[in-house]
């Protein structure tokens, strides 16, 4: 709170540090915004308020005039109070981004001081392709949704909230803020240092076995997000065949995964003479199986 005002401490409603410029402001309430907004928080009875409280921080921290009267706790100003007392979501909340889209056209229409010299020309647009990037995101980060900052070709920064639930291999399309009006696409890799992907709270992994392991079946140790659990692989077992971990995928409340462990068979590289003969020998039985038939 601030001393002798009645009203919130709008920095720490934001949280930032007083005196933050205009960049971190906007970029902490769009954080913020996005955070307590009611279509995004249904099950959150503080939501709505919360968000109330953010919209009116940024109103004042962003209006030089209202941010001076806040920070010498006055509240004498009539324009003030009226702004105060009219509930902007009184008949609901807008979708989060045409809110945000809305707010910042506003602050852009404000007047400003005509300039009286001639603008330069515009550079030639260059063509230019589809660009993509990778973007690494740890479980924890893609199960909520992460805040990525990008840099284009020509220096212009890109804020993107990557969607909760988010899988590996996803792609998600900036349309048209590529170099000549492209577009820029992003690659979520959601992976694990031992071979672990993640698709929403489903984990998936793929087993590497030997022709004879997967024939006569084995006992694995395979990784998961807590630590190796050991497996035992079905005698017969073909490529694709998927063996399912109950429970250990990730969590989200009361919702838990499942991780599903691929086999994959694999022919080493070279093979010993006596390992070729033991294939042949294999071969033989496999036709002569067929011929009974």
């Amino acid at each position: 709170m601030v001393a002798g005002s009645a009203v919130p401490d709008y920095w720490d409603v934001l949280e930032l540090e007083p005196g933050s410029d205009a960049v971190s402001l906007k970029r902490a309430f769009r954080a913020q915004a996005r955070r307590w907004h009611p279509d995004l928080n249904g099950n959150d009875p503080v939501a709505e308020e919360r968000f109330k409280l953010v919209n009116e921080a940024y109103a004042v921290l962003s209006d030089p005039r209202r941010r001076q009267l806040w920070e010498a706790g006055s509240d004498s100003d009539p324009t003030t109070r009226d702004q105060a007392a009219t509930d902007p979501f009184s008949t609901g909340f807008p979708d989060f981004e045409v809110y945000l889209d809305t707010l910042f056209a506003e602050r852009r229409r404000q007047p400003r001081a005509e300039v009286t010299t001639t603008p330069p020309p515009p550079p030639p647009v260059q063509a230019t392709g589809d660009l993509e990037s990778v973007v690494e995101l740890s479980p924890e980060q893609a199960l909520r949704g992460e805040r990525v900052e990008l840099e284009l070709n020509d220096g212009t920064c890109v804020e993107v909230w990557t969607p909760p639930l988010a899988g590996d291999g996803w792609r998600l399309r900036l349309a048209g803020v590529a170099l000549g009006g492209g577009d820029h696409f992003l690659q979520l890799r959601v992976r694990t240092p031992e071979g672990l992907r993640i698709d929403g709270l489903r984990v998936t992994y793929q087993l590497e076995l030997t022709p004879a392991e997967a024939a006569l079946g084995c006992l694995v140790l395979v990784p998961t997000l807590e630590g190796d659990v050991q497996l035992r692989v079905p005698a017969g077992s073909s490529s694709g065949r998927l063996l399912r971990l109950r429970g250990r995928g990730l969590a989200q409340g009361d919702r838990h995964g499942d991780q599903l462990v691929e086999i994959v068979i694999v022919i080493p590289d070279s093979l010993s003479e006596a390992e070729r003969a033991l294939y042949r020998r294999l071969q033989e039985l496999a036709a002569d199986g067929s011929d009974d038939r």
